[in-house]
């Protein structure tokens, strides 16, 4: 229940009163769980924002690049500055600012053991407001990432923390909203726990894979067949076919979506269960997973397919070396045998959070004569999935560490000429960037003699230009990428530019809140900015999708003549400096 403590917080918060009532009553005829054995409270938080009815972008689990979403996107009707509030009584936890991510975001830990995350925020209530500028001015840093004890700032369910908004790497306007463990940080489903979006509709099937897996590692050479769907509303069926032909070891792959009532936008699906002749033999359920884990999306999806059709085929049959913890009633990993010429029953059944069903139930006829052999690989080197693995040449080293593959690998490596401009070595191809890594590796690359008197800019990029990092250490650049794919040895020497936006040297800046600039670097990155203002440090906000910098004048400031100076430093310590006096 709501807790005031005068008649001006009531009369404040009347309106948020009235939605949580509305909202009470809702859980309480519509609350459900689906395939959990975990007795989650569903009383206990209320909803984060007022507007009513509720509808997502996102959903938790839904399928993104390299992760899974942690949470929900709440729409804000493509609006910022909506109230946000605490979904249940607690204290703040967590101070973050970040230039991409989450940007302005809090963390609230609560009673029972849940901690609530609010991010893309467009600014906090002004008493968290005041606590973060004070620790951004502690730390000379627009970017702080802070653990509050539990007396610092408490809050009230219902009380307003912050406000929406469209911060750090948000698409667009939006909130987004998780619920975790406390103790563990896994994120769990928020509609488990309560948090009530209207649905009413089923998911959509638009397609259903099958992989000649043939008792092979799945790579890019394994065989797919690809099957239409028909149907809607929940039932359907494979488009002009009522039963497929197959021989041997077999995997199932699925496209689904999901759409909830109102307002939402196409999200993805809970879980799937696939069952042959009645019995289960995969089950995936999006209740909750841990970030370390998050990556592994791609083994768990058609990695391959993803980048070469841009489809997400969720597969149902496991990786050996996939470490997510959402899987369930696996028999044989989900590889199915089909060797007993006889007439088999394959249903999918695919369900979204609030428990609506679709289902796609198709005939299997094993055939020994349907067989679609694995194509032969190119010479390559065995690498397998549970062992630290090494690749060394005179001119190049890679170590791929133990949890980086999903699979036993075919590792093939080839060496190219040294590109014409910026380049200090070889092009080193390490496999292809359609295999993907848990973890990473480490790859070092020796240098040639050219590179000499710039050892302290070099750093590795890929056949994009696009830099990896790096550091030159005995002879070698040296650095860790996240996927495989072609390399060589760059050199980073221009300083990062400034375009001043509303500002110049001598202007009158009395009527503006503020001061605007575009930053930029052309390899590196960005490091650090910092701004002076006579002499002394002032806060510099930064928005990286847009390359936005900007200084809000306050008190600080007052009439008069000023100096400015800004410093914006990349990754390789290439440095610029703007330099004006302005007026206030």
């Amino acid at each position: 229940m709501l807790y005031f403590k005068n008649s001006q917080n009531l009369f404040r918060f009347k309106p948020s009163f009235w939605a949580v009532i509305f909202l009470f009553f809702a859980i309480k005829a519509d609350a459900q769980q689906v395939f959990s054995n975990n007795n989650y409270p569903l009383t206990d938080f209320r909803q984060p924002l007022d507007i009513i009815p509720p509808a997502l972008a996102g959903s938790f689990g839904e399928l993104r690049s390299n992760h899974f979403h942690s949470g929900v996107d709440f729409r804000t009707n493509q609006r910022t500055g909506y109230p946000v509030y605490a979904t249940a009584d607690g204290f703040i936890s967590r101070l973050r600012v970040q230039n991409s991510g989450f940007g302005l975001a809090l963390y609230i830990n609560h009673p029972n053991g849940y901690t609530s995350v609010y991010g893309h925020l467009a600014r906090f209530n002004p008493k968290i407001a005041q606590e973060v500028k004070k620790i951004q001015y502690q730390k000379k840093s627009y970017e702080i990432d802070e653990f509050p004890n539990a007396d610092f700032i408490p809050v009230r369910k219902g009380e307003i923390i912050a406000y929406s908004g469209n911060t750090g790497s948000s698409g667009g306007p939006h909130l987004h909203f998780e619920l975790r463990d406390t103790k563990t940080e896994a994120t769990v489903n928020p509609q488990l726990l309560g948090i009530q979006i209207p649905d009413n509709i089923p998911p959509v099937i638009y397609a259903m894979y099958v992989y000649r897996l043939n008792g092979k590692p799945f790579n890019e050479f394994t065989p797919k067949q690809y099957f239409q769907v028909a149907g809607g509303n929940g039932n359907y069926s494979l488009n002009k076919v009522t039963t497929i032909n197959l021989s041997g070891e077999v995997g199932f792959g699925i496209v689904a979506t999901d759409k909830h009532s109102g307002n939402s936008g196409l999200n993805g699906v809970y879980s799937i269960e696939l069952i042959v002749d009645g019995k289960a033999v995969f089950t995936s359920a999006l209740e909750r997973f841990s970030f370390a884990n998050s990556k592994g999306i791609n083994s768990h999806v058609d990695y391959p397919a993803l980048l070469n059709i841009k489809r997400s085929i969720q597969k149902s049959f496991v990786d050996p070396g996939n470490p997510l913890q959402i899987y369930s009633n696996l028999v044989n990993s989900g590889r199915i045998n089909f060797t007993d010429d006889k007439l088999h029953q394959v249903k999918y059944i695919i369900t979204d959070s609030k428990g609506n069903k679709s289902t796609l139930a198709f005939n299997v006829k094993a055939d020994a004569k349907a067989i679609i052999p694995t194509p032969a690989l190119p010479n390559g080197t065995t690498y397998q999935y549970v062992n630290v693995n090494e690749y060394n040449k005179e001119d190049v080293k890679v170590i791929l560490p133990k949890g980086t593959l999903y699979n036993d690998l075919n590792f093939v490596y080839k060496k190219s000429a040294k590109p014409q401009t910026n380049a200090f070595s070889a092009i080193h191809q390490i496999h292809n960037n359609l295999t993907p890594l848990h973890l990473g590796f480490e790859i070092w690359i020796k240098a040639d003699s050219t590179l000499a008197k710039y050892r302290n800019k070099a750093l590795i990029v890929n056949t994009n230009r696009s830099s990896q990092g790096g550091y030159f250490e005995n002879g070698y650049v040296k650095t860790k990428p996240r996927n495989f794919g072609s390399f060589f040895i760059a050199i980073d020497t221009l300083a990062p530019t400034i375009v001043p936006v509303n500002i110049a040297n001598g202007k009158n800046m009395a009527g503006l809140s503020k001061m605007s600039f575009r930053i930029s670097d052309n390899l590196s990155g960005i490091k650090s900015f910092n701004g002076y203002i006579d002499g002394k440090w002032v806060l510099m906000e930064f928005d990286a999708k847009t390359a936005s910098l900007w200084h809000n004048f306050d008190e600080q400031t007052k009439p008069g003549k000023h100096s400015l100076e800004l410093i914006v430093v990349d990754m390789k310590d290439n440095t610029k400096r703007y330099a004006i006096d302005f007026y206030r």
